[in-house]
């Protein structure tokens, strides 16, 4: 039984390859051959890898897709390195061979050609290594450029510029097709981040060495240290060995190349390598897979067997594209089939070219929607063609140091610059260096070049000064004839030697004076400007103001000086000088509110007196009298009326120290307004000089003049003047006798003018707004940024105070310009408080008196409130009691004694207190009356301080009666 499996299983096994060998046999012989042409530069590294790569290809396409009907047969023409032969093989494969699809040409001159020849067979054009923007698929819908774009990696470029902060960079390119296409995409997108291209450096394809480095020594006078390579491998590798050997790889360069030469690193010689320490390079990135792994072990031993002459073969991502390209182009081809593959049949007249009796496809217009929605994942990555064009992928930035290469980034169209690509975050895209690893620059350095610097060929900066006749101070030029070069001193020269000084690095410059060969000025500030917009000057030092319309023609550094256009005019002094005077130190509500107070106090004060006091009392005119009387006697404290109560003598000390107050700020301030110089202008208005007509002065030459104009002012009223001195005489003169009202300059002027008179005029706010002096370079000059920070180092330390103090003289014995000595009147508002707590006070004073009033006489005011029948009356008999002498109170009482020891005591002055064992209080009797007048009358106040509580004193005739106010009737 045993013996009988064995002989089944082998029988099975044997019949199973027997089988599928007749099967595949079989398949073989029904597949159908589909001509596809080839047309590469066969002499070429990338010809024979891409050779190599898509035989590879097609071999294991089939060898995996067995059942596959159709079959690519490859139909190869060499190019030669030709853009004629190129074109000549595609046209031979079209018109002879017939093919269905053409894969190539290698480059992109080539390709620019062949690319038109396919449109007009309808015949697919694929390329794997032509790179240039400019072979879009809008040209031709049967073009695929099965390659990365290189308009896709200057995005990267921008990235790594932006984030060293580089703002000038020169392009170093091949003139050719291939050069030309990245160069409108690399503008924008340096112009995205503020980066400009002051130079292109053009480079033949054929360039000899001479004229690549007479290019590299032009590029050396230049001030710009950032240069982007972008020309084929062979071209790029003669450039960067010019470039060591004139010392352009030195410490302070910054050379970056694109994919098209960072993708062949790898197949760099060593000699090569060692000139392009420092290089940064853009080079595609693709994933690194097991299958990749595999092919490129694989693709090695097969390429060494072929080429045997061939040592260290490196794959490149060119071979991968390739790979991915004939892979893509046999998907297609089995996906349309084996119908209508022939060329449209045509009558052609024998006397036609080759290029009028091409033929068109059958099959081309089918192929190319066919190739369009191939997807796969190839070698090279996700293979998918948008427009005929592979889709962009990621970039490895990567530094050559040593004998290869170093990534040091990557970057992604998402993210920007990242250090790994799965630590990406999809929300924000960086540009920051922080995500670069260290990077050795050229020279070996590991310190970021700055991007640009001096020339070194020796130029020194040209700087153009004005040449003026006035405000020498800022600007002065003089001739010695015995020295040649003439002399340019000022305040604005010396500020601008304090910011050379204040540099990181030495800069050589001369000063050239804008003048005419006979010395007079050549132009106004204007011309020179524009002569630093034309490049005749490096740049522009002087007292030039920053404005609007000479920005558009250079770049300013920071201002160093003050801002705007100010009004300067005569000072007069406007003492008061009328009858009036002693009102103005205080305002009208504060003296209103005097007043009343006076006239409250007193009240109060009667109030809180009335009842205890003699001098309170009298006659109704008589007390209101005394009570205003006393209150404004206060004001000069001279108030003899004595106060009795303590709620009096409360009320009184607050006032006292309210009026105190008052009367010192009110002398302090009539004081100074009688005394101290009131020192005013003239006008505060410039619509007030338009609207008298009054004539004023601007600075002859200056920009001042347009900014009058455009404030309305008649030109016919404007007055030019050079100088300090002339300004002066023509403000003193005065608009009606020839002279000015006011005299309009920029505020510096303005500083130094006043610095001279300041006894005489005084600036008023500034009327029109400007930026200051600044130092005028040409537009985009890297100069700006770094003289910039040199300002503000200047002007926040103290040799800017040392400058102003020895030219413009802002230390002197004058007041400060832009202060007034004025005398304002005083406000309530300054006081307010103190009336409060002097209107508090009283009215506390009167709650409390009038409290103890209304509890003293509660019984005798309850006792009429229930006789009386109406409020009005029941509120005069209040009043009544509260006009009454209060007898209860410590005067009246001390009083009634002294009369009582006086009559006891048979008229002694002076008596004492009554002694404990008196009979005390004494029972009325004869003796108890005085002389008053021709007659004796009992004391009325003896009477009232004697009768028993609850009793109430009524008049009788000349005597007073004492009544029980329970017994009814008088």
């Amino acid at each position: 039984m045993r013996m009988n499996s064995t002989r089944f299983g082998f029988s099975l096994f044997f019949f199973i390859i027997v089988s599928e060998s007749m099967f595949l046999g079989n398949a073989q012989n029904t597949t159908v051959p589909v001509d596809v042409g080839v047309v590469l530069d066969m002499d070429t590294w990338n010809g024979k890898m891409g050779w190599s790569c898509i035989n590879m290809a097609l071999s294991d396409f089939y060898a995996s897709h067995p059942y596959y009907k159709t079959r690519l047969r490859l139909n190869t023409r060499d190019s030669r390195r030709d853009v004629v032969g190129a074109a000549a093989a595609a046209l031979y494969l079209i018109k002879n061979a017939e093919v269905q699809a053409i894969i190539g040409p290698q480059n992109s001159m080539q390709a620019n050609f062949v690319i038109d020849l396919g449109e007009k067979a309808q015949v697919p054009i694929i390329s794997f290594s032509a790179t240039s923007p400019s072979l879009t698929s809008l040209r031709s819908p049967y073009f695929f450029q099965v390659s990365q774009n290189d308009s896709s990696q200057v995005k990267a470029i921008s990235a790594i510029i932006q984030a060293f902060g580089w703002r000038e960079a020169v392009p170093i390119y091949v003139d050719n097709n291939y050069g030309e296409g990245i160069i409108p995409f690399l503008i924008d997108a340096l112009q995205g981040i503020d980066t400009r291209i002051p130079y292109r450096s053009v480079i033949p394809p054929l360039a000899t060495d001479d004229q690549i480095s007479e290019e590299l020594y032009k590029l050396m006078t230049m001030q710009t240290r950032v240069f982007i390579v972008h020309m084929s491998h062979n071209l790029s590798s003669r450039l960067f060995t010019k470039a060591k050997g004139i010392g352009m790889m030195r410490e302070g360069y910054v050379w970056i190349v694109t994919n098209g030469i960072a993708n062949s690193f790898s197949l760099t010689e060593p000699l090569i390598l060692e000139s392009m320490q420092g290089v940064l390079g853009m080079k595609t990135y693709f994933p690194k897979t097991k299958e990749l792994e595999n092919f490129t072990i694989q693709w090695k031993r097969k390429f060494q067997q072929d080429n045997p002459n061939i040592t260290n073969a490196e794959l490149s991502v060119v071979g991968l594209w390739a790979y991915d390209a004939a892979s893509a182009l046999a998907r297609a081809v089995e996906k349309v089939g084996i119908t209508n593959l022939g060329f449209e049949k045509t009558n052609v007249s024998s006397n036609l070219t080759d290029l009028e009796t091409i033929r068109v496809s059958q099959n081309g217009p089918k192929l190319h929607e066919a190739i369009l929605g191939v997807r796969f994942t190839g070698l090279s990555g996700e293979f998918s063609l948008v427009n005929g064009q592979l889709q962009s992928s990621s970039f490895e930035i990567i530094n050559v140091n040593g004998n290869g290469e170093r990534r040091i980034a990557f970057w992604t169209p998402e993210n920007g610059l990242v250090r790994k690509l799965n630590s990406a975050n999809t929300s924000t895209y960086s540009t920051s260096k922080d995500n670069l690893g260290p990077v050795i620059w050229p020279g070996d350095s590991s310190s970021a070049p700055k991007g640009w610097e001096i020339a070194t060929n020796g130029k020194k900066l040209r700087i153009g000064v004005p040449v003026k006749d006035g405000f020498n101070e800022f600007v002065k030029v003089t001739r010695d004839p015995s020295i040649n070069t003439p002399q340019v001193t000022g305040y604005c020269i010396d500020v601008f030697n304090a910011v050379m000084e204040e540099l990181p690095y030495a800069v050589s410059y001369e000063f050239i004076p804008f003048a005419k060969p006979d010395g007079g000025s050549a132009g106004d500030y204007n011309d020179l400007v524009y002569e630093v917009f034309l490049g005749k000057f490096d740049a522009m030092v002087g007292d030039t103001t920053i404005v609007a319309n000479r920005a558009n023609f250079v770049d300013f550094a920071l201002p160093y000086t003050e801002s705007g256009v100010s009004m300067v005019v005569p000072i007069q002094d406007n003492r008061p000088k009328n009858a009036w005077v002693f009102l103005k130190p205080l305002t009208w509500d504060l003296w209103m509110t005097s007043g009343c107070f006076f006239v409250f106090i007193g009240f109060v004060v009667w109030v809180l007196e009335h009842r205890i006091n003699d001098d309170f009392r009298g006659p109704r005119l008589h007390q209101i009298g005394t009570s205003l009387w006393y209150a404004f006697s206060t004001m000069v404290f001279s108030h003899r009326e004595p106060v009795l109560s303590n709620c009096a003598r409360f009320v009184v000390i607050v006032w006292v120290f309210v009026v105190l107050i008052l009367t010192q700020s009110y002398t302090a301030s009539l004081t100074s307004l009688l005394t101290v110089q009131q020192l005013q202008p003239t006008v505060t208005d410039f619509k007030q000089l338009i609207k008298n007509q009054e004539y004023v002065g601007y600075p002859e030459g200056s920009f001042v003049f347009g900014v009058l104009k455009e404030m309305n002012f008649d030109t016919s009223k404007l007055r030019q003047y050079n100088s300090t001195d002339q300004c002066d005489e023509l403000l003193s003169n005065g608009s009606a006798n020839g002279g000015i009202a006011a005299a309009f300059d920029e505020i510096p002027y303005m500083k130094l003018f006043l610095g001279q008179y300041c006894s005489k005029y005084t600036m008023v706010a500034s009327i029109y707004k400007t930026d200051g002096f600044g130092f005028a370079f040409p537009r985009g000059s890297p100069l700006v940024a770094d003289v910039s920070r040199a300002i503000l180092n200047v002007t926040e330390g103290e040799k800017m105070k040392e400058i102003e103090k020895a030219w413009l003289g802002m230390e002197t014995n004058c007041p400060d310009y832009n202060t007034q000595v004025s005398s304002n009147s005083l406000s309530l508002a300054s006081f307010w408080g103190l009336f409060l707590i002097a209107g508090v006070a009283s009215l506390l004073a009167l709650i409390v008196s009038v409290g103890m009033f209304l509890y003293n006489e509660r019984r005798q005011i309850l006792m009429r409130f229930d006789t009386e029948g109406s409020l009005g009356r029941r509120i005069q008999h209040t009043l009544r009691i509260f006009d009454r002498k209060d007898l209860s109170s410590h005067t009246f009482r001390k009083r009634a004694l002294g009369d009582r020891c006086e009559i006891d005591g048979v008229h002694v002055i002076g008596a004492s207190e009554p002694s404990p064992n008196a009979n005390y209080p004494p029972t009325p009797s004869s003796h108890s009356t005085r002389v008053i007048g021709d007659s004796e009358t009992p004391s009325r106040e003896y009477a009232d301080l004697m009768s028993p509580r609850g009793q109430v004193s009524e008049p009788a005739g000349d005597t007073e009666q004492i009544v029980d106010p329970n017994q009814e009737g008088p």
